[in-house]
């Protein structure tokens, strides 16, 4: 791969795709998203120089629109997921059937950079989520052999899923959920090192037909992390322990309440307390390299990027002095 190559991005519109759109227009590539909506991705269009990032419209579930998308492509990558289901966007759907229809319309273009993103804890049992990204990445490298997998774990950055979650929780409830105790291990990786992750797999030949566990420098107890997120909004509270035999029907209640609210993610689902079930931390596969394999270092830590954008959830804003420091 080099400067002026053509990487076709699906998912390039979500928290993780607009950093990786970003990094890989740095690095000299065209950029093609493909979108369901590119009336709505003109902010993508500036993220490079003029002409270098194109928006056309694609639709994962329509797999003449995938092959359309890839045209003259010389790369693919793949960042579409959902954390939680809603009609046709769910699990199945996006996980393992997209994957499967984006790597089989790659191999037929002949494209052999394709860049598949899973998740840490992709595994054949356990939680649907972890069930079908197995499966995805099954699917792709059955289809193409050369595609490269990226196992994440929880991701963090300023339009993050997690710290920002349970920040929001925190405004609203005197009292935290420690499922399962907080014992559960985590190790966040910062968005930035994630996108640099997708770019050196992109244009390192020795990437192909491999899988990468990303995780960042350190590693945190679910607990650890519930305790940083109050201290740095500087809202005290409580972390009452919840064993997961209780949490799990809490979850799938959650999940049944929110299905009928209308453009509403619940707090929890029954699904996220299996994932708790399992530590989120690098190694777990002994035959997976690392981020470090990629070059990418160093990494940013929790400590430093979080508070640049949590400060919103204090209570009197960015330059309140916090009454309690961690």
């Amino acid at each position: 791969m080099s400067a002026g190559d053509l990487v076709v991005v699906f998912g390039g519109s979500g928290f993780i795709g607009k950093q990786v759109v970003r990094a890989l227009a740095k690095r000299g590539y065209r950029v093609r998203i493909a979108m369901r909506r590119p009336h709505l991705g003109a902010e993508l269009r500036v993220m490079g120089d003029v002409g270098q990032v194109q928006l056309v419209q694609a639709n994962v579930r329509f797999p003449q629109s995938i092959d359309a998308a890839l045209e003259d492509a010389d790369a693919v990558v793949n960042l579409v997921a959902v954390m939680y289901e809603s009609g046709k966007q769910n699990f199945e759907t996006l996980h393992v059937e997209a994957a499967q229809a984006i790597g089989e319309a790659a191999a037929r273009r002949g494209i052999k950079r394709i860049v598949h993103m899973s998740a840490l804890g992709a595994a054949p049992k356990g939680a649907r989520y972890a069930r079908t990204k197995y499966r995805g990445e099954r699917a792709v490298l059955e289809a193409a052999s050369t595609a490269t997998i990226l196992r994440p774990s929880i991701v963090f950055g300023p339009e993050d899923s997690f710290f920002n979650r349970f920040a929001e929780m925190a405004t609203m409830m005197p009292v935290l959920p420690s499922i399962g105790g907080g014992k559960s291990k985590f190790q966040p990786i910062f968005v930035g090192d994630v996108a640099d992750a997708v770019v050196e797999a992109v244009s390192r030949p020795e990437a192909q037909g491999r899988i990468y566990e990303l995780g960042g420098p350190n590693i945190y107890t679910f607990k650890q992390l519930l305790q940083f997120i109050t201290a740095e909004i500087d809202r005290p509270r409580t972390l009452a322990p919840l064993p997961f035999f209780l949490a799990h029907p809490m979850g799938l209640l959650l999940n049944w309440i929110f299905a009928l609210i209308p453009f509403a993610n619940p707090p929890l689902t029954g699904d996220q307390v299996t994932l708790l079930r399992r530590d989120n931390v690098v190694g777990a596969d002994p035959n997976a390299r690392t981020i470090a394999d990629l070059g990418v270092s160093p990494l940013e830590s929790v400590e430093a990027i979080v508070p640049s954008y949590l400060w919103r959830f204090r209570p009197y804003g960015q330059f309140q002095t916090k009454q309690n420091p961690a």
